[in-house]
């Protein structure tokens, strides 16, 4: 995520923090403006109200949200002339584990932060409405279940607008277990759900969004039987040859699937490069026998003009190499252990046009 500064001393701050270290202020993410404010309380407006503090809007009223009073799971703000006990992100969530048990809960807050990273990243993008007054499925509804004895397993996935994550993906070593069982590569709660989105964004904006040609000239005919093709997938180890056209093995199960694993990459590189331009990043990759190479500055992907999709792709490679270089050294693995090949960034290509194309309509 991008970083910021406390609006009261100017001290930096993040996005997931309740208070600046520095001088003590209350912080909250604003929705509706998006982005990180103090806050101040302001009892002569209301009880329980807090007043923004050094904005281009001085002195605008909101309250915490109900998740954040009750449980300490939230950090978004909610205005104060809104109806909703919860925020925006929060209302989105529409089926819970059981919040008596501690472990369902600690998993439960997990889940709901990487979820409102994912409503940030979408928001930018103009694909997720800020509005506390927008109709109900403008963005995806989501369902964090926990496995109950005598009952099916929950399975993360998506249907009919609804993305459903068993909270067991909240425990490290259950991913862990997963991600081995499942030779998958990387495996992590924010991968689930810019994955799920994917399957989500597919119905709208290209089913429904008049690019079903299009998108079968490019990923291919997603008519063919999704569960047969799921089925083979698991029957087998990863296809040997899947690297040449996909971002991931998986992708190359079924055309959905390709998409979801193509929307999720294109949301990991957004979100990356806001963070490393956020941190005034610039980048060169020393090659041998050669003067020093030229360095460029990361574009901030919602700047405007926004970085035109090559020039994403130009520096996105040297930043992941460079990312997973500063794992290496601490001794962890790569956080991006990824190549994209030609035909992989011909669909990445293709997502980032959909949502342009969203975004100007």
């Amino acid at each position: 995520m991008r970083v910021y500064n406390c609006g009261h001393c100017g001290h930096l701050v993040f996005f997931d923090n309740v208070q600046c270290m520095h001088c003590g202020s209350a912080l909250a993410f604003l929705p509706d403006q998006l982005t990180l404010g103090a806050l101040t309380p302001a009892p002569e407006a209301g009880s329980g109200l807090w007043r923004r503090l050094g904005s281009e809007t001085p002195g605008a009223l909101y309250r915490p949200c109900y998740n954040q009073s009750t449980w300490g799971a939230c950090n978004f703000a909610v205005p104060a002339a809104s109806p909703h006990l919860l925020c925006v992100a929060c209302r989105q969530t529409q089926r819970l584990p059981d919040l008596s048990d501690p472990s369902h809960r600690l998993r439960w807050a997990r889940i709901e932060g990487a979820k409102r990273q994912l409503f940030y990243t979408l928001a930018r993008l103009g694909l997720q409405p800020t509005d506390e007054h927008a109709p109900a499925g403008a963005g995806p509804a989501y369902a964090f279940l926990a496995d109950l004895p005598g009952t099916p397993a929950i399975v993360t996935g998506h249907h009919g607008g609804t993305i459903t994550l068993n909270v067991a993906e909240a425990d490290d070593d259950e991913r862990a277990r997963l991600r081995v069982a499942l030779h998958e590569p990387y495996r992590t709660l924010i991968g689930h759900l810019r994955h799920e989105s994917g399957h989500f964004y597919w119905d709208r904006l290209v089913q429904g969004g008049g690019r079903l040609d299009a998108f079968r000239a490019v990923f291919g005919d997603e008519r063919m039987d999704y569960a047969a093709a799921l089925q083979a997938h698991y029957a087998r180890q990863p296809a040997p040859d899947w690297h040449p056209q996909h971002v991931s093995a998986y992708a190359a199960a079924h055309p959905w699937e390709d998409w979801a694993e193509t929307w999720a990459h294109y949301l990991h590189m957004v979100d990356l490069l806001e963070t490393a331009a956020a941190y005034a990043t610039s980048l060169s990759v020393p090659e041998p026998g050669t003067p020093p190479p030229l360095r460029e500055h990361v574009a901030d992907p919602f700047a405007t003009p926004a970085p035109g999709f090559d020039t994403m792709v130009r520096q996105w490679v040297p930043l992941t190499l460079l990312l997973n270089s500063l794992n290496r050294s601490l001794g962890q693995q790569d956080a991006y252990p990824f190549a994209l090949s030609p035909g992989a960034l011909r669909k990445l290509r293709f997502v980032h046009d959909t949502v342009v194309e969203q975004r100007a309509n």
